[in-house]
């Protein structure tokens, strides 16, 4: 139900960008995922229509999609060479800029929730591997065995990926690289929020890539490169091709280009994405200033996406012309 108070607050998500091929993918697919997104969005538009901050909004919001098999992300995540599903996370918020981050987790099922436990309850800014599993048991969060994981489709993704000597991911629609994804599109997930306070904050949650080694970090869990939140600039979530974002600081840059340079939003994240597609790289980002004004950009063929707003209407999308 849509809220009477005037005050803006905004959500805008993103389920990752990358070859998504409309051909391919069904109309009861395509709902499904619509559905998830919805499902998201409805969960953080909660938070924020009673008042509540952007941080739970995030937490909220990309919690439903790392609990779905249909996103790369908890329980979608897909396995590593070793056949192991290693998880990462980071989240921000932007009236202090106090961030937390996870990677190289396996038995937690929420990692966003893992990333605001070592924001708000540690002196760290990232815990990676069993050490992060160990606060993050001590810290009351649900544990999981690795099988809850598990899943059909990415286990025959990693034995495609085997057979193929390829690293498989979801953000590169160019055959002729080493990173080829042949299979339909699953991705990363984020999420950036403005509460009724003014306040900004985004998070991200991935389970990486297919056949990727052991230990693999990606920009999701790193804070400037996945993840940015600032109250004097925007909320920004990426995802894409992992190591280019990092080497470019997309999400910083984009927020950079908007603070100290005086950019719009969409020309902040279109020169970033430009950078990224300078480095080799492709992908998504969403974007959102303290007044409520957000872009989704994506320089691949689609990008899971959606917002709300005050109206409490869910709009979601997938392709260029959604």
């Amino acid at each position: 139900m849509a809220t009477s108070d005037n005050t803006v607050f905004r959500l805008v998500i993103h389920g990752g960008a990358g070859a998504i091929n409309r051909g391919r993918l069904t109309a009861e697919r395509e709902a499904a995922y619509r559905q998830v997104l919805a499902q998201s969005l409805t969960a953080g538009y909660a938070v924020l229509s009673s008042g509540g901050s952007c941080i739970d909004a995030v937490i909220a919001t990309i919690v439903v999609m790392e609990d779905s098999p249909f996103f790369n992300a908890g329980k979608g995540s897909v396995f590593n060479h070793e056949g192991q599903n290693e998880l990462e996370a980071s989240i921000m918020e932007g009236a202090t800029r106090l961030a937390g981050a996870v990677a190289g987790i396996t038995t937690v099922r929420n990692p966003i929730r893992a990333a605001h436990a070592i924001m708000m309850k540690s002196p760290h800014a990232m815990l990676i591997g069993p050490g992060a599993e160990k606060f993050a048991a001590a810290q009351g969060l649900e544990i999981v065995d690795s099988d809850y994981f598990y899943t059909s489709h990415r286990w025959e993704q990693l034995q495609k990926a085997l057979a193929n000597e390829q690293v498989l991911r979801d953000h590169d629609a160019d055959s002729s690289t080493p990173f080829v994804n042949t299979d339909e599109k699953h991705g990363t997930v984020g999420a950036v929020a403005l509460d009724r306070h003014g306040n900004l904050a985004a998070g991200t949650s991935t389970g990486g890539l297919t056949n990727k080694q052991r230990g693999r970090v990606g920009d999701s869990s790193i804070i400037g490169a996945g993840t940015y939140a600032d109250n004097h600039s925007v909320a920004v979530s990426a995802t894409g091709t992992g190591e280019v974002f990092i080497r470019a600081a997309a999400a910083y840059q984009t927020a950079a280009q908007v603070k100290l340079l005086h950019k719009p939003i969409s020309e902040a994240a279109d020169g970033t994405l430009k950078e990224v597609s300078s480095l080799g790289g492709d992908g998504g980002l969403i974007v959102l200033n303290a007044k409520g004004d957000f872009v989704m950009r994506f320089n691949t063929s689609g990008m899971f996406r959606g917002a709300i707003g005050n109206d409490g209407i869910a709009w979601t999308g997938i392709f260029p012309d959604d």
